[in-house]
């Protein structure tokens, strides 16, 4: 650092402006306007990814300007030769290495009446950042997305409660445990490696949904599931937690879980391209089948398995308890 200024400010020497500019990753250039000539230092044919032999000019470089962007930026660089004053612009730059860089271009334009009419500036790669803004940008999107699509479950699923119950306690106990359920979902799936999406187990997903079944009259154990170990896609697990709702709600209120020695198996196995899941249910009191297959909650069953999951749902009442066989689509469990 060299002797104080005027003002008391220090004053920097060429070779300390020049190492807080390397270390800054900034890249300096000039543009004589009259003449179109581009000059640049070494950082900046780095970051531009030109050779340094030979003439540079605006225009030459400027064909390195990703194409959505190369007019944009001319009409700005152009519009610059009657400034006198800042100026900043970020655009797209295509390279061999990265296929596209984003830089931010600053610099300070002379007024028309200059002499030399010469412009000087800095590149900086922004690349990082512009990244990062789309990350929150595609974030934000997926959120809302997400916010609209589980609105409209909520909606659908109000509907569906408010015709099945006919108080409002027990319209407010049936959602409330629907849309437990869907949180309870949610939480289990966790991102894939490699960037391939995200996915919960499908015997964890069981397991979980089913837990506060298992420990009602304080009778645990008498829930068993044998399924294959498998990922189950974001969508899919919202879909499976529905129905895996409905019929533990139908088995507490008709079948095995309402009585305290019923039993309750899920057992599942791969066939062709499709999953196959049979809910066994044994020890519950006798279920008239036709009653329990027009309710509301049977209804979003079947439109839950054949719309979402491309699947298909049947049910078997035998004289020790339902049995429900469920048919899905593997590439739509995985979704």
């Amino acid at each position: 650092m060299n002797s104080q200024g005027s003002a008391g400010q220090p004053e920097w020497s060429a070779r300390e402006l020049r190492n807080a500019i390397t270390s800054a990753g900034v890249a300096l250039w000039a543009w004589m306007v009259e003449h179109d000539a581009f000059e640049m230092d070494g950082r900046a044919y780095e970051l531009w990814e030109v050779s340094d032999r030979g003439a540079l000019t605006f225009e030459l470089l400027s064909m390195k300007i990703h194409p959505s962007d190369r007019d944009r930026v001319r009409a700005a660089f152009i519009a610059t030769r009657v400034i006198d004053g800042p100026f900043e612009i970020d655009f797209r730059i295509l390279t061999e290495a990265t296929d596209v860089r984003w830089i931010s271009a600053r610099g300070h334009g002379n007024g028309p009446c200059e002499a030399d009419r010469r412009m000087t500036g800095i590149f900086i790669d922004v690349t990082g950042r512009k990244q990062a803004e789309e990350g929150h940008e595609l974030l934000a999107g997926e959120m809302s997305h997400r916010v609209k699509n589980l609105l409209a479950l909520a909606a659908g699923l109000t509907a569906i409660t408010s015709r099945s119950t006919e108080t409002k306690e027990e319209m407010a106990h049936q959602l409330t445990q629907r849309l437990v359920s869907l949180g309870r979902a949610h939480d289990l799936v966790r991102p894939l490696p490699g960037g391939q999406g995200s996915a919960a187990l499908l015997g964890d997903l069981f397991t979980v949904l089913l837990a506060p079944y298992d420990d009602v009259d304080a009778f645990a154990g008498r829930i068993r599931v044998a399924v294959p170990r498998m990922g189950i896609g974001e969508k899919a697990s919202t879909s499976l937690a529905l129905i895996i709702h409905e019929l533990a709600t139908n088995s507490l209120k008709y079948g095995a879980l309402s009585d305290g020695a019923g039993q309750l198996d899920i057992t599942g196995r791969s066939v062709d391209d499709d999953v196959e899941l049979v809910w066994t249910e044994q020890g519950g009191p006798p279920i008239e089948p036709i009653k329990a297959a027009e309710g509301y909650g049977s209804k979003l069953l079947q439109r839950t398995v054949t719309g979402q999951l491309g699947g298909s749902i049947a049910y078997d009442w035998t004289k020790t308890g339902v049995l429900v066989t469920l048919r899905m689509k593997e590439s739509h469990l995985v979704a």
